[in-house]
């Protein structure tokens, strides 16, 4: 693969279980964490450990950032400077209502001078490599996004992930990746794009096109494989996930992941996930993380609508991974 392939910052999707699951398959190239709130880690808050959780490759893992505060994301990436990892992310992206009201996320694309002043502020006192991920913004301004990036790139942004559609847009819309080819030429530095990446094939594609790294989201969630299957450049099916087994037997498991079964081992996957979720994430994160990993593994399944329909309604751990082994005892095929 020519150029790097990154796992996005997905909320409740994005923790150590997706990314040691993405790893049992082959990995990406760098996995973005979850978006951390800058409020909660500097105040320390109980769940924290898990969000800032660095393994299972700490030197691949980019913490992203959120907040509407200068102060606050200043304070918090001393923090996350202090972990081993690949780089620190700025959210400036998400578009969603209640962390865009807060003025977060894409909220930092409504004015260049402020989104620039906190980049002026981060890059001296962190050592980390800084990034920022963004949207094409709120009015689709190719001009205004050009300005945007160009003073995050003078403040000391050393690489940008667009993710080419309007704030209100969300995903009614096909991604305008033309736009990323059109801004790596306005920048000195990187440009990664994101967006509508569904197989392999087609990661295969745009990691060809005209952009310095390639990140995928839903899709890698709804098939763990696909990095790892893109690389490979083929059209195999990815064999399986890794046996249920216990933290002491963790590192002595060795998966052939290109053994070429078709189709992928979709039960013994789903249990795994359920197994990484016990491990590495706290009871109460538990049903919630299950429901939003299903919800995207299950158009894997031919009745897939039925089963997500059923795990919604479980609300414990165990209900759902009932729900997971029933359906596959009554749809053997």
């Amino acid at each position: 693969m020519s150029v790097p392939l990154l796992l996005a910052p997905m909320a409740e999707l994005s923790h150590r279980a997706l990314r040691e699951l993405i790893e049992r398959y082959g990995g990406c190239d760098f996995y973005f964490s979850e978006m951390i709130s800058a409020a909660a880690l500097i105040a320390g808050g109980s769940f924290e450990k898990w969000y800032i959780d660095n393994l299972p490759r700490p030197k691949k893992l980019i913490f992203q950032l959120v907040s509407p505060d200068f102060d606050q994301n200043s304070r918090a990436a001393v923090i996350l400077n202090r972990i081993e990892c690949a780089g620190i992310d700025i959210n400036m992206g998400c578009s969603a209502p209640l962390i865009r009201k807060t003025g977060a996320g894409a909220a930092w694309m409504r004015d260049i001078d402020r989104a620039g002043e906190l980049i002026s502020r981060i890059r001296p006192i962190i050592s980390r490599r800084l990034s920022v991920k963004l949207r094409t913004g709120y009015n689709d301004d190719f001009e205004y996004l050009v300005r945007f990036c160009r003073r995050l790139e003078e403040e000391g942004v050393e690489f940008i992930t667009l993710h080419p559609r309007l704030v209100r847009e969300k995903f009614k819309r096909l991604a305008k990746w033309e736009y990323i080819g059109a801004l790596r030429k306005e920048l000195k530095i990187p440009v990664a794009g994101n967006g509508d990446v569904s197989d392999a094939q087609e990661l295969v594609q745009r990691a060809k096109g005209p952009c310095d790294a390639v990140m995928v989201g839903r899709a890698a969630v709804r098939k763990p494989w696909i990095f790892a299957q893109a690389k490979k450049n083929s059209t195999k099916e990815i064999h399986t996930a890794a046996p249920r087994y216990g933290e002491e037997e963790r590192n002595k498991i060795s998966i052939n992941v290109f053994s070429g079964r078709v189709p992928p081992a979709l039960e013994e996957t789903g249990l795994t996930f359920l197994d990484l979720l016990v491990m590495y994430q706290p009871p109460e994160f538990h049903v919630s993380r299950a429901k939003r990993f299903f919800g995207f593994f299950c158009d894997n399944l031919k009745w897939g609508t039925f089963l997500k329909n059923r795990i919604n309604r479980e609300e414990t751990l165990t209900g759902i991974e009932q729900a997971w082994r029933e359906y596959f005892l009554q749809n053997e095929e």
